[in-house]
């Protein structure tokens, strides 16, 4: 996946406060894994988006910048995105919330911008401190997605990725999905339900559908070239990685359907599918759906 490299970044939706120290030795993060699913599964408790709103108060994340690191200087084309990781979530964010203020407004309605936050370690958010141990997340509280770039790799390391550069833009494109269900009042603290037909893997498998929603589109954005069907298998490999089956079998030895957070891997790759093939939200009304 490549981005064109002439299209103009805007960084100004990416705020950069690695290596700031800002939140160490604050609060833990209280979260847990539930049903016995062990400490791996705490990684992936709020793993691509899962929503931290039960989380507890905190304070946003201050403006600060990571030493030697300057968005406004360093991402400035479509050309540094195809070069610099930070560029390249620069480039991912700039699209996904560029198709998704159009969508609102051909339906009426206004999108409110979120800022992604990229971090190392740990930090204060709107929903309570959060360590890069949780993977990416979107917080309701402050309306913003907080990313650690390491993430990646441990899609490919930890979690049997094949990673590429769509593989991370499903990643961002599924935090804003939950942006979206905030806006449209559809991200309720019910998505802390568990089960393989809870609310939580209904919200977290909309999300994924969202995205593929995006990545339908993400080529008329005039932020990337035209995806082909290697870039969309990246993504749809990286949802199965973080399938709750999947992950399950291979840290825990068993499946526990009951204790799902964010669906398996097929369900996950399915409402990808959908959303891409669809281009539709409409399509994505996985709280109604009979069969996930």
């Amino acid at each position: 996946m490549a981005f064109d490299p002439n299209t103009k970044l805007d960084p100004g939706e990416v705020r950069d406060v690695r290596g700031s120290g800002f939140g160490i030795g604050g609060r833990g993060l209280a979260i847990g894994g539930g049903g016995g699913i062990g400490v791996v599964l705490l990684i992936v408790y709020l793993l691509l988006g899962g929503n931290p709103a039960n989380l507890g108060g905190g304070a946003a994340a201050p403006d600060v910048t990571y030493p030697g690191t300057n968005l406004s200087q360093d991402c400035q084309t479509g050309a540094d995105a195809n070069t610099k990781d930070e560029c390249r979530v620069v480039g991912y964010v700039d699209s996904v919330q560029k198709y998704w203020s159009g969508e609102f407004s051909n339906r009426g309605k206004q999108y409110q911008p979120a800022q992604t936050v990229l971090f190392t370690g740990q930090i204060d958010t709107g929903c309570g401190t959060a360590t890069t141990e949780v993977g990416p997340f979107y917080c309701p509280a402050d309306k913003q997605v907080y990313l650690d770039l390491g993430f990646f790799d441990q899609l490919k390391t930890q979690f049997g990725a094949k990673g590429g550069s769509l593989a991370e833009g499903y990643v961002v494109a599924h935090e804003y999905g939950h942006h979206v269900q905030d806006l449209l009042g559809n991200l309720s603290s019910n998505s802390s339900q568990q089960g393989a037909t809870g609310q939580s893997v209904r919200t977290e498998l909309q999300a994924d559908c969202y995205a593929g929603v995006w990545a339908n589109h993400a080529t008329s954005t005039g932020y990337l070239q035209q995806l082909t069907q290697a870039d969309i298998n990246d993504a749809l490999d990286a949802a199965a990685a973080v399938g709750d089956d999947r992950i399950q079998k291979e840290f825990q030895g068993h499946v526990n359907p009951e204790t799902w957070t964010h669906g398996s891997s097929a369900q996950r790759q399915r409402w990808f599918t959908t959303g891409y093939q669809t281009g539709d939200m409409t399509a994505c009304d996985t709280f109604h759906a009979s069969t996930l």
